[in-house]
């Protein structure tokens, strides 16, 4: 047994005096996040200007400071009608968000840039909060301190009996609102049986796309949903239908928690598919293999970013980084440079050019024919093999879309292999025994 850390989110049903409660709290962590940015701000400002005792306020210093000044006469009536733990843990983010920042502009984080923390406005920014202390799960309802107990949509009785039964043990609980639904994430600590393996000693190579969402090594397609492609139409008549009413009415709001609907729905079913398929790829293969995709350079090509945003390849990654420990398998992220989809899968020939409209690979030195898709799977499970990946761990610890910075294949490497890499002892390459 080993002890992770997980969330689990269930969908709130609250009442409409609750919901107003909600939002309140929501208001309050906004609140508090804004005007502990005003302090940094003014302590970067005195140091600009020469002040040699200004430092920039940490959360602590902030919520000792907020303390203070709600109490007083110019400051807030309405702080003994919400929890303390809203504003205390916006004070959190906002270090967090000044530590990411500081460190990205130093070189010292890995990615894209951190933007500055900005302003949270009320009616764009996510509606949300945290809380601490005191939290009670239920059969169908959670206890949540100076809210109350918030009935919940699901039935949440499995966790409910394990944390009365002591294994698993509530930390934290975020509310957040999602269009007209408000969603309660508590994370927990939950011990939970990790087993070595699953079973299966095959490799499996997935081939992301966006005709297909995952083309897998031994021939299986699975298709996406393609959420936003299938509700693009509705989605364009409700954005037309926002844009054309007046700022500030009643018929705009309304036009805005329709579209607000509709886009929540679309998350809703791309999420739901890409936890079902990772779920399936870790409880049923020994290794499964994916490429080190550059998700944020793929989506510079304006005539595909809107598809491949529908598929969610960086989800994809994250939800197996950390699934495929929990069922017995490993994760396997082939290098970046590997010519997955250029190189011949029985031969080991590499194109020098392949373009994206070709959809059947032909090899000119051994004849074969065969889809572009599962001709580029089968060569990710060569890859895992050829390698000899010992361990997942360190990408399990990193989940991170496309920020492992890998270097280019050498001259006579990978690009320049022939024929096909023996197996490794007890484990089975899926597809490459029909491709070969």
């Amino acid at each position: 047994m080993a002890r992770v850390r997980q969330a689990l989110r269930f969908a709130a049903d609250p009442t409409a005096a609750q919901r107003r409660t909600l939002a309140r709290h929501a208001g309050a962590a906004r609140t508090a996040y804004n005007w502990g940015l005003a302090r940094v701000r003014a302590a970067l400002d005195a140091q600009r200007a020469g002040d040699p005792t200004a430092r920039v306020p940490s959360a602590r210093t902030l919520h000792r400071e907020w303390n203070t000044w709600k109490r007083r006469p110019d400051g807030i009536p309405w702080w003994t009608e919400v929890s303390k733990c809203p504003p205390q843990e916006a004070f959190r983010d906002l270090e967090r968000g000044l530590q990411a920042f500081w460190q990205s502009r130093r070189g010292d984080r890995a990615g894209a840039r951190v933007r500055f923390p900005h302003r949270k406005q009320k009616g764009r920014s996510r509606d949300s909060f945290r809380l601490t202390g005191a939290i009670h799960l239920h059969e169908r309802a959670v206890s949540l301190p100076r809210i109350g107990t918030v009935r919940l949509f699901e039935d949440a009785s499995r966790w409910a009996e394990r944390v009365t039964a002591g294994s698993v043990h509530v930390t934290a609980a975020t509310v957040s609102r999602e269009a007209h639904r408000w969603f309660v994430s508590l994370a927990v600590e939950a011990e939970r049986d990790i087993p070595i393996t699953n079973g299966a000693a095959d490799i499996m190579g997935v081939d992301l796309g966006v005709l297909a969402l995952a083309t897998l090594s031994d021939g299986t397609v699975i298709p996406g949903p393609k959420a936003l492609h299938r509700g693009l139409r509705k989605l364009r008549r409700l954005s037309r239908g926002h844009s054309r009413k007046r700022r500030g009415s009643r018929h705009r709001a309304q036009a805005a928690r329709r579209l607000a609907r509709h886009h929540a729905r679309v998350a809703s079913l791309r999420r739901d598919h890409l936890h079902k398929l990772t779920t399936t790829l870790a409880k049923t293969h020994g290794t499964v293999v994916v490429e080190d995709l550059n998700v944020r350079g793929m989506l510079g090509n304006r005539r595909l970013a809107r598809a491949l945003s529908d598929a969610g390849f960086a989800e994809f990654r994250r939800l197996l980084a950390y699934k495929c420990p929990w069922h017995g398998s490993r994760l396997v992220v082939a290098d970046r440079w590997f010519p997955s989809s250029k190189r011949c899968s029985r031969c080991g020939g590499v194109k020098t050019a392949l373009p994206l409209g070709e959809r059947t690979f032909r090899c000119d030195a051994c004849g074969l024919v065969i889809d572009r898709d599962r001709n580029a799977a089968i060569n990710l499970a060569w890859w895992a093999s050829s390698h000899a990946v010992a361990s997942s761990a360190g990408e399990t610890q990193n989940g991170r879309g496309a920020d492992r910075k890998t270097g280019a294949v050498p001259a006579g490497g990978d690009e320049a292999a022939t024929g096909t890499a023996p197996e490794p002892t007890g484990l089975r390459i899926g597809g490459l025994e029909d491709a070969a």
